[in-house]
């Protein structure tokens, strides 16, 4: 037979699914395993949107729409961008896709041709790197450590930018450091994307979710050349605790707009009506759900910072949103827990599971090593748990 496809061939898994199929594994066998990897809130989603989507069915809204989606929602979108972000958008530059995930997807298949390179700062989401390659584009990662609270700076930027490169990806807050930037950070970061005329793929899911009455900016925000350039990233999932109604949104130039349209009727077609309605009643209704939740999770990583800078051999810097925590476990290099020589994060991760019942998620997927990832997006009981388990485990 003659071989598939080599772009596909070349697409790799998630490398944390064989952790989180053993954690799966552990507690179908009834072990009493914690999880600390989801990346969706543990809130139910909020009763007036459920029950904007039972309406839905019940008077047939069981469609086919748009293939970017109703202009209901849309206008929904434009609300909630002028509202909370102050940007002008009309329904014409809005495209609704299934999930974030999907209008990353979408973003980039619009955006680049075959050996475009895309700037990606790492630590980041394990999947960017892999949406670059899945549309014939050559992820180049650029690595921002701990010192650098894990931000990209116009600097390296700068460095990373050769002939080829046609856009950067910036996660803010991020996934997986939970780490903000600054109005002044993306200022300086947006200067050299115009000097150099490249897109910006702004992925800003995690926006209301942010702390310490910090401010976010969105890149977009900053002026009308950096507007232009700008696909901005976003979606329901995670402030309105609805990531299985997989329902995200893209806005951008209209022109751009117009071919992710095009793109989406010859592929999936227009993301579920019935999602579409339960998300238009989260963007225009009321926002109170959203301002709990935060304020829930807020109060779970300042619980589980602290616990983690208490324990010796391992750290963390505070993360300013999201819901993430990334453990630094550098100390640990090199030395045996449990019978096991700890080489890197992955060895970490395994033995922590095994030994310490724990799961959470090592960052070598994430383009850094050294570091895991824990969320906070769980009980405070659980966190209070896996907490008292991980000083137990590296007391032993």
């Amino acid at each position: 037979m003659k071989p598939i496809s080599s772009i596909a061939a070349n697409v790799q898994a998630s490398t944390t699914m064989a952790l989180d199929s053993l954690y799966k594994e552990m507690k179908a066998n009834g072990v009493d395993v914690l999880g600390f990897a989801a990346g969706e809130p543990d809130f139910p989603t909020p009763d007036h949107i459920k029950y904007a989507g039972i309406d839905a069915i019940v008077n047939n809204q069981t469609t086919y729409t748009p293939p970017s989606g109703t202009v209901t929602l849309k206008k929904a979108v434009c609300k909630r961008m002028k509202e909370d972000l102050g940007l002008d958008y009309t329904p014409a530059q809005i495209v609704c896709t299934s999930g974030a995930k999907h209008c990353v997807y979408i973003a980039l298949r619009v955006l680049i041709n075959p050996g475009d390179e895309v700037v990606l700062p790492a630590p980041y989401w394990v999947s960017y790197a892999e949406l670059i390659r899945m549309v014939g584009g050559v992820p180049v990662s650029v690595v921002a450590g701990e010192a650098e609270d894990f931000k990209l700076t116009a600097q390296r930027l700068e460095a990373a930018i050769t002939p080829k490169t046609k856009a950067i990806i910036l996660n803010n807050p991020s996934n997986p450091t939970g780490m903000l930037y600054s109005r002044e950070e993306l200022t300086a970061l947006a200067e050299v994307a115009v000097r150099h005329d490249l897109y910006i793929v702004s992925d800003e899911i995690y926006y209301q979710l942010v702390y310490d009455g910090n401010e976010f900016v969105s890149v977009a925000s900053l002026g009308e050349e950096v507007k232009k350039r700008t696909l901005l990233i976003n979606g329901v999932s995670k402030s309105y605790a609805m990531t299985g109604w997989r329902l995200g949104f893209i806005a951008c130039e209209a022109n751009i707009a117009k071919v992710a349209s095009n793109y989406l009727s010859h592929s999936t077609g227009n993301p579920c009506s019935i999602s579409q309605a339960a998300a238009a009643a989260a963007l225009s209704g009321p926002q109170e759900t959203v301002e709990s939740m935060r304020r829930a999770f807020e109060e779970r990583r300042n619980y589980m910072v602290q616990r983690i800078n208490a324990i010796p051999g391992v750290s963390c810097i505070q993360p300013e949103g999201a819901f993430y925590v990334m453990m630094n476990i550098s100390e640990l290099i090199g030395k045996t827990l449990h019978g096991t020589l700890i080489r890197n994060a992955d060895d970490f991760g395994d033995v922590f599971l095994r030994e310490g019942l724990v799961c959470i998620v090592p960052c070598t997927g994430f383009g850094i090593d050294g570091f895991l990832r824990w969320s906070y997006a769980t009980s405070m009981e659980n966190i209070v748990k896996g907490m008292d388990r991980l000083e137990k485990f590296l007391s032993e």
